[in-house]
């Protein structure tokens, strides 16, 4: 029902004076008012939040006491933050199993992980390229330090 056709059965004006043009124009009133939500609601799935982005470029720095902690280390990758991960204070056999643990971690991921150091490794998820090379550095590292 219209608002004319309201207003007049409220004033009671005849009923037979009905105005059917009046009931269209609300009626396409309507459909373009339910379109323009729609629309609106389908712009609103299409926003990228900024702070997912800002998020991805966070580094953690983890320095390992046990091996249990390997985990908390690939919940990190997991959530695509890069994570440089300190192995000089734990025993090599479990310093090993870390590292094995985490290579595993960053193949699942599409990631990498990289011997930046003496026992010191950068592990990336995807969303990380790192460029550039330290090997000179290292190579002249394992002369010395025979455990990797």
């Amino acid at each position: 029902m219209g608002i004319k056709s309201k207003l007049k059965t409220f004033f009671l004006l005849d009923e037979e004076e009905y105005d059917y043009e009046d009931e269209k124009f609300d009626e396409e009133y309507e459909e373009k008012k339910s379109m323009k939500s729609q629309s609106l609601a389908q712009s609103k799935q299409n926003v990228v939040s900024l702070q997912s982005v800002q998020k991805s470029s966070k580094m953690i720095l983890v320095e390992p006491r046990v091996y249990a902690e390997a985990q908390e280390i690939a919940d990190h990758l997991k959530n695509r933050r890069s994570v440089l991960v300190n192995l000089q204070r734990i025993q090599h056999d479990q310093a090993k199993r870390i590292v094995d643990f985490l290579s595993g971690t960053v193949y699942a991921i599409g990631g990498d992980i990289q011997r930046v150091g003496n026992n010191i490794f950068l592990c990336t998820p995807d969303n990380v390229e790192v460029s550039g090379n330290i090997s000179e550095f290292l190579k002249e590292e394992d002369i010395s330090d025979s455990r990797w």
